[in-house]
């Protein structure tokens, strides 16, 4: 059977390639003289053999009722007596039949004891030295090769067997914002971000992204896009595999679905994976997921007639597939995920067997269809900023001269959040507004592009506050461009109307990363002489312009 390439695309705060803390076990503790850890067992992690070794395994040891079934299997390979010898043959009733196996390096992982000890040879408890403590393990993988290796030598699939990925697929695994680092340094790792080539030294929060320790944590800023954009823009553009994988942490892949979604241009399935529970933690759910990935790229159920891409950029999660525009979490545990909008967004599932079925296919362009995705993204655009108090145009660069997206053209958008009784005070004096004043200042200073995602009344994200909204209609005059949308999950569409963009019935996280792509495709507003009254020629050359990125928010 030809295997399926997959690649498989490291992103940031993953929890699917994190793992529990490596806790020292109680066969360490005894040998250096330290209380045990409560409890009869041991936690066993996942090793290397440094050499081959030879153990004894007690016959039906495996289930309690095999020796109920004695008659049906073969007999083992010797007896081990009360001195501890092997022997062919049974010579004692107090003889245990075993199972001789020799087990080697090569073989891979084994669930061992922990024997690790701090420098000063305490135990270790946690990732950190101590709580709190500035000097930490990392609990994050580099990259996917550990996370899939673990699943095919450890995750036993419903017929009893192993190597779910490796037996179905030829994987390639690259770093693009991974949640784990070399802070020492790794030269010519073949694993390294193919944007920049190797990095010496990774730093937490600027190479890597993890979320753990707690007090050390590191969320990717927005110029990260554009790194995330370019490097997935290749891989799929590379013409090697017939799949991509994406992993990152659990509440923000849904948001970088939807990106993939409208920037990346590939008819090729990329499927996103995250995870409620880290690998190795009980009942963890992202192998599962992981290896329904693979059987959604391998089954082509996602092609259309001419073999491209029918659903776009999916969302894996416990068995479901979701489109990306749709989904969406909602809690921290497995099942977490639902479509949102209430009018579909599940596009089909994987049986308990592992058969893939695919029942709708979304209505939106996507990937290569999408009006914003990165090869449709023109090299340069007009902005807008304040000069001497007065909104003016400049140009900024969106690609360089090879195509690729630079971090500063990613713009700046913001979600403003309203609720009932939002004003401050009576009458619409913008002083009582003095935050929002700020903000649409400091999207004009000229940085990069901005604009405005007001989540307001459902579902039409009316603004209730009549000064803010007489603030943001002067923004848009300025050149920044405002979208509504229904607070939450909302299942009806705000509708369009003069001075904004309805934005449909898109979550305002959702929404957000649709504006900073318009931004990128068509540019700020037309800019107003007098924002506060603009003449009639001005507010035709607004709605023009808005009917642009209308266009693309009613069919993305």
């Amino acid at each position: 059977m030809t295997k399926i390439r997959i690649a498989h695309m490291a992103g940031p705060t993953a929890t699917i390639q994190n793992t529990p803390p490596l806790v020292t076990s109680n066969k360490a503790r005894a040998k250096a003289g330290l209380p045990p850890i409560p409890g009869g067992f041991d936690p066993l992690r996942a090793q290397r053999l440094a050499a081959p070794v030879k153990v004894y395994v007690e016959q039906f040891s495996a289930h309690p009722l095999e020796a109920d079934s004695a008659e049906l299997y073969a007999a083992p390979d010797g007896y081990l007596t009360a001195d501890g010898s092997l022997s062919k043959t049974q010579t004692a009733d107090t003889d245990k039949p075993v199972y001789e196996i020799e087990l080697k390096p090569e073989d891979g992982l084994y669930p061992l004891p922990y024997m690790a000890l701090q420098a000063d040879g305490s135990a270790w408890e946690e990732e950190a030295t101590y709580f709190g403590s500035p000097k930490s393990r990392q609990g994050f993988f580099p990259d996917g090769s550990r996370s899939f290796e673990e699943i095919d030598r450890l995750s036993i699939d419903a017929n009893g067997k192993v190597n779910q990925i490796s037996g179905r697929a030829e994987v390639d695994f690259y770093r693009v914002a991974p949640p784990g680092g070399f802070t020492k340094g790794l030269a010519n790792d073949k694993r390294a971000d193919i944007g920049d080539g190797d990095t010496p030294v990774e730093a937490m929060g600027h190479q890597f992204f993890a979320y753990k320790p707690w007090h050390l944590a590191k969320s990717p800023p927005r110029p990260v896009l554009a790194k995330i954009t370019n490097d997935v823009q290749a891989i799929m553009s590379s013409g090697e595999y017939d799949g991509a994988i994406w992993t990152q942490g659990s509440p923000q892949i849904e948001e970088t679905a939807y990106w993939f979604n409208l920037l990346i241009d590939t008819d090729k399935p990329i499927a996103c994976n995250a995870a409620q529970r880290p690998q190795g933690q009980i009942s963890n759910d992202g192998p599962a997921n992981i290896v329904d990935s693979v059987t959604y790229i391998e089954s082509g159920i996602w092609k259309d007639g001419k073999g491209g891409n029918r659903a776009g950029t999916v969302v894996i999660q416990e068995q479901q597939f979701f489109a990306a525009r749709e989904v969406a979490k909602v809690d921290a545990r497995p099942g977490g995920y639902v479509a949102t909008g209430g009018h579909g967004g599940i596009l089909g599932q994987v049986t308990h067997m592992g058969a893939p079925y695919m029942m709708y296919v979304p209505a939106y362009k996507h990937t290569s269809a999408s009006d914003v995705n990165i090869t449709r993204l023109p090299n340069s655009v007009t902005g807008t900023r304040l000069v001497d108090g007065k909104a003016t145009t400049w140009t900024v660069p969106i690609k360089n001269g090879v195509g690729k997206l630079l971090a500063d053209a990613v713009p700046s958008v913001s979600i403003l959040k309203e609720g009932g009784y939002f004003a401050d005070t009576f009458g619409d004096d913008p002083e009582a507004e003095g935050d929002l004043d700020f903000m649409i200042k400091h999207k004009l200073s000229g940085k990069r592009l901005g604009g405005f995602v007001i989540e307001g009344l459902v579902p039409y994200g009316n603004i209730t506050s009549e000064v803010r909204a007489h603030m943001l209609r002067r923004a848009s005059f300025m050149g920044l461009p405002v979208v509504r949308v229904g607070r939450g999950y909302p299942e009806g569409f705000a509708d369009p109307e003069p001075y904004t963009i309805a934005g449909s019935n898109l979550t305002s996280t959702k929404a957000r990363l649709l504006l900073m792509a318009c931004l990128m495709k068509f540019g700020a507003l037309p800019v107003a002489a007098d924002p506060v009254n603009p003449t009639a020629a001005e507010f035709d050359a607004l709605k023009a312009a808005l009917a642009k990125y209308q266009a693309v928010f009613h069919t993305h």
